[in-house]
């Protein structure tokens, strides 16, 4: 007999065909049409920048002021070397007499200051680089937590962590590839430009206007021909890291389905189309080179061709020509970095806006204005709540009215997609509700902060995450400062206790990632000690025995009659077996709302949903 869901032969070939298409790569990138960005937003992406960087303006300052110092010692050196030495060469050949020392003490001076300069330079600005990168991810972090988890779902875990990791490692650039060569240019052409003048205004003029082209002209051409290959090689690089977090994840699956070779043809292709932005930007950074490189020597032939005369007309000493020359030429290493400064602010930029479309997110879940009220009790009560997880989505809560008296227990039962699992995520004030009335311990729960309402509540759930650490770091996060007897007797309550003394390391076991090394019987047990150290007045289990196999749930039934003792209880669940011996009464909740509620033996007794769900779960 045919079943009614089986698929067509159209289906099952159209199915096939998808399975053994190439998985696709889109061909072009946002930014790709050439649109220019909005001057005023990148104005404004780079304002904000600062006021964050603001706190450690000293230290910016001070970097900036030391990496002056060594570009002007560096250039008065070789400026003042060039006369020194053209200057002695002049004396030794007339017989005139020569005041070396001074000059030679200079020289020394300078030279000195370049070398300790520098090294103040890279001590100082890399200072202010870690204490910026540490503020910047602390910053994002804080505004990262109250996004969690409605809010976060919008972006994949791997993108988020490219965010906070590579993207505020490019903003950390804003200040070391921007700041420092922008100030410490402008303050160099300024002053070598005047000191110049002083000894000739053309020489002056004809060099100034050369920097100007490579200071200003040069980076404001590379700015415009890097912005989009920046940005897009930021792009490229965010999609790598998903797609390879993505292949490593489910390469099991990939081998079973045979797909790996798309998945390394997606790899190749995303890493293709980066090496091509990444060229872009290497030509870009190459022509520019030479062109700062080509002004320089032009600037002192300039110098030269300009200085001539007067010194052919005995104006100005022949030694003076060489250091003009040489001081020319040496100047452009005020501007040399702005090119390459420039090019960057599109990748920059685009780190910038990733970074705040994270941060400038409204959390789903408002925070109230004034302090939390302390709750009377530990009595949970839904009245008319509705709730869905998006605008345009069905309601996952219709009208839901149900209450647990202070100390009481209740199960929530239902089949998969009646909303059970919704009132976890109400209560932990993961989620808001739209209508209706929620109250914890007498209290509307819009009244409490998210940490003040999760501070009442206890949550053991299915998926329950298990850090990659020691058995002792997964339990303190429920109560950092919590005592050695402490730990031990939830543990014991758990019935957890004489495994994790079993180990070769106790407490001091290595998890591994997700908990692999403990079974998941042990891992939920791990869950259940976790949520008895935090000693919260409100329990609530969401499906803890999902998973398991009967063996093990029975026990974990066993350790839930232990820790159920004198708390508030919400069981969601589906095993209906135990209900009996957990709580008090049983909520059968279908499209959003409760449609049975009673004694788990009287509603096993009369027909109705609860039966049915009973019969369902039973097998033949």
């Amino acid at each position: 007999m045919k079943r009614k869901d089986a698929p067509t032969p159209a289906q099952c070939a159209a199915i096939s065909a998808a399975h053994d298409a190439p998985i696709a790569v889109p061909e072009r990138l946002p930014g790709d049409d050439g649109a220019p960005s909005d001057p005023r937003q990148a104005r404004a992406d780079l304002m904000r920048l600062w006021s964050l960087f603001l706190p450690y303006w000293r230290w910016m300052m001070g970097g900036a002021a030391v990496a002056l110092a060594g570009l002007l010692a560096n250039v008065g050196l070789l400026a003042l070397s060039g006369w020194f030495v053209s200057a002695m060469a002049i004396a030794g050949a007339t017989g005139a007499v020569l005041n070396y020392f001074t000059p030679a003490a200079v020289i020394r001076a300078f030279a000195i200051t370049r070398t300790g300069g520098r090294y103040a330079e890279r001590l100082l600005t890399h200072e202010a680089t870690f204490r910026l990168l540490a503020r910047l991810r602390v910053w994002f972090y804080v505004r990262l937590e109250p996004l969690a988890p409605a809010r976060l779902q919008q972006w994949r875990a791997a993108d988020l962590l490219s965010r906070i990791q590579a993207d505020i490692d490019t903003l950390n650039q804003v200040y070391l590839r921007l700041f420092v060569p922008v100030v410490v240019g402008s303050a160099a052409v300024i002053l070598i430009t005047a000191a110049m003048a002083w000894f000739s205004a053309t020489v002056a003029a004809s060099t100034l206007l050369l920097l100007l082209g490579a200071g200003v002209l040069l980076p404001a051409w590379t700015r415009r021909h890097g912005r989009q290959p920046g940005a897009q090689a930021l792009q490229l690089r965010a999609a790598m890291r998903s797609t390879v977090a993505d292949a490593l994840a489910g390469s099991a699956e990939l081998r079973v389905c045979g797909r790996e070779a798309a998945w390394h043809a997606r790899v190749q292709r995303q890493s293709g189309d980066l090496l091509v932005r990444q060229k872009r930007l290497s030509d870009l950074a190459g022509r520019s080179n030479g062109a700062v490189g080509l002004a320089a020597n032009l600037a002192l032939w300039l110098a030269v061709i300009a200085v001539l005369p007067t010194v052919a007309a005995g104006h100005m000493a022949p030694a003076d020509l060489a250091m003009l020359a040489l001081l020319a030429l040496a100047a452009f290493e005020a501007v040399a970095p702005l090119p390459a400064a420039l090019q960057l602010l599109g990748e920059m930029l685009a780190a910038a806006r990733r970074i705040f479309a994270v941060v400038d997110a409204k959390p789903q879940v408002s925070t109230p204005a004034g302090p939390s009220p302390q709750p009377r009790d530990a009595s949970i009560a839904f009245d008319a709540v509705c709730m869905r997880y998006a605008a345009d989505a069905p309601w996952t809560l219709q009208g839901l009215t149900v209450d647990v008296r202070s100390g009481g227990r209740l199960a929530i039962v239902g089949a998969s997609g009646a909303g059970k699992s919704s009132l976890v995520n109400v209560l932990a004030r993961f989620w808001d509700y739209e209508k209706g009335s929620v109250r914890l311990g007498g209290h509307e729960l819009r009244s409490y902060t998210p940490d003040a309402a999760c501070a009442l509540l206890a949550v053991v759930s299915q998926d329950a995450y298990i850090f990659n650490g020691t058995v002792l770091d997964n339990l303190l996060l429920a109560k950092p400062g919590a005592q050695e007897c402490d730990v031990v007797t939830a543990c014991r309550a758990a019935q957890i206790h004489d495994f994790i003394m079993s180990l070769p390391d106790g407490y001091l076991t290595e998890l591994g990632e997700g908990g692999m090394r403990f079974s998941g019987g042990q891992a939920r047990r791990v869950a259940l000690a976790r949520a008895l150290l935090k000693d919260a007045p409100i329990l609530l289990l969401d499906e803890p025995t999902e998973g398991l196999d009967v063996a093990t749930e029975l026990e974990l039934f066993d350790t839930l009659r232990l820790v159920m003792r004198g708390r508030t209880v919400l069981l969601i669940t589906h095993r209906l077996a135990a209900l009996a011996s957990l709580v008090d009464e049983v909520g059968v909740m279908d499209c959003g709302r409760i449609v049975q509620r009673g004694a788990p033996a009287s509603l096993a007794a009369e027909p109705g949903p609860f039966r049915d769900l009973q019969d369902a779960l039973t097998p033949p």
